[in-house]
């Protein structure tokens, strides 16, 4: 079965440092298209997977139950920053490793209706569960200029933020930006008049990466969710945390140095491991992957 979703980066090294031990259970708190989640349970894990993503789920769940038939497996459609309630009202109070795989998906970029992507002209949505109330295009035309700013110089460490935050407000002045595409042409207008160099990545990328941050309220989730994997492990559990940009990666990282301190993680990857040239080259978008992994002290 062919995986929309997302072809999982650092699979590899994620399972083989899980150290996955048959008939224990695993927690995969970003679920997606399930590539780890198959891995785990190939491995003979017993799996509890969350996501906040209904299409995620859905998928998913068809994708694992042809893959693994019989496997010890439980899906959830929520959102990490509550995975102590849900395991506990699940009935699982301890897992032998949990992983979080922070990266959007190959099938939320590219479906149109959900505004993920500047190369689709769909409205922009952002949202990763349905549920929440409020879309990209509810900030792009709803905050000022100076809240855009702030919003692209903080979670998107867009160096134009000011420029763009004023371009876009030139350009509501005249109707409001619905569309992916219709942003992103804002942006790029920006980019060609200030900055004079070459880019690898799409000039739109961290304006885009802004949004999805804020509408998913993403790095407060991040940091509700994991003081709850240091109750959640069991002595001997491991901890795999794959971020995809710095903001993210500098909380698991602070996360990990405060747990070592208090002796109850011990950090397993002093350096974050990276994606090897070859996976980079049969999938661009794990360039950006790093993992951490931790253990929990007896």
């Amino acid at each position: 079965m062919g995986n929309p979703f997302h072809r999982p980066v650092l699979l590899k090294e994620t399972i083989g440092l899980l150290k996955i031990v048959p008939g224990k259970w695993y927690l995969d708190a970003t679920l997606g298209g399930g590539g780890h989640a198959e891995a785990i349970l190939r491995a003979g894990g017993k799996l509890l997977g969350i996501d906040c993503d209904k299409e995620a789920i859905e998928f998913s769940r068809k994708r694992l139950e042809l893959a693994c038939p019989g496997a010890f497996i439980k899906i959830i459609w929520g959102n990490f920053a509550g995975i102590g309630e849900i395991c506990q009202r699940e009935g699982l109070e301890k897992f032998s490793g949990i992983l979080f795989d922070l990266g959007v998906s190959s099938h939320q970029l590219e479906a149109p209706n959900r505004g993920f992507s500047f190369n689709r002209s769909k409205i922009l949505d952002m949202r990763m569960d349905s549920r929440l109330g409020v879309r990209a295009v509810d900030l792009v035309n709803g905050l000022t200029e100076g809240e855009l700013y702030e919003l692209f110089n903080k979670f998107g460490e867009e160096k134009l933020a000011r420029p763009i935050a004023q371009a876009i407000g030139h350009a509501r002045s005249l109707g409001p930006i619905l569309a992916a595409d219709d942003l992103a042409a804002v942006v790029v207008g920006v980019y060609r008049r200030f900055w004079k160099g070459r880019s690898r990545t799409h000039p739109a990328t961290r304006v885009f990466q802004a949004l999805r941050i804020a509408v998913n309220d993403e790095l407060n989730n991040l940091k509700e969710a994991l003081p709850q994997t240091a109750t959640l492990l069991r002595p001997g559990g491991r901890l795999a945390v794959i971020s995809f940009h710095g903001l993210e990666d500098g909380i698991v990282k602070r996360f990990l140095h405060d747990k070592e301190k208090e002796k109850r993680l011990k950090t397993i990857t002093r350096k974050p491991i990276l994606p090897s040239e070859e996976e980079i080259r049969v999938n661009p978008s794990a360039r950006s992957g790093r993992l951490r992994v931790a253990e929990k002290i007896d």
